[in-house]
């Protein structure tokens, strides 16, 4: 059995505790200008107009604009399928009609519509959408 006197000598081991905390953590927020919907969307419409736009900026581009958390609107699309066109790189132009479809998510109405949208292009770079060419099944 431990003894009391042995139980006492442990209770003043222990060290009691700082009466002071840690300053907290203040937030600063950037004063950057706030970009418009628009200022993005031409932003970006720019960037996949560039003439000398590669395929690595080409995929680098459309990695970023997947990462936000939007669909990109028709116009981006367009600009992005262009370039696509301009590379003769048909694999890149199925894959963002692709990646569309996948961030459109459970809202069945929006891939729809940016496929309606897009359609005067497709026809015109003779791009066939994933449902065409039946890879969506699988």
């Amino acid at each position: 059995m431990i003894s009391a006197a042995v139980l006492r000598g442990i209770g003043s081991l222990t060290r009691a505790r700082a009466a002071f905390t840690a300053p907290l953590a203040v937030r600063c927020y950037s004063h950057a200008k706030v970009e418009t919907d628009e200022e993005f969307d031409s932003r970006w419409v720019t960037y996949f107009s560039k003439p000398d736009l590669d395929a690595w900026e080409l995929r680098k581009g459309m990695n970023t604009l997947i990462g936000y958390d939007l669909v990109p609107e028709p116009k981006i699309l367009d600009s992005a399928l262009r370039a696509c066109r301009r590379l003769n790189d048909l694999a890149s132009a199925i894959r963002i009609l692709e990646a569309v479809k996948d961030k459109s998510g459970p809202h069945k109405e929006i891939y729809p519509y940016v496929i309606q949208e897009l359609n005067p292009t497709l026809q015109e770079l003779g791009i066939s959408t994933p449902e065409e060419l039946g890879i969506d099944k699988i």
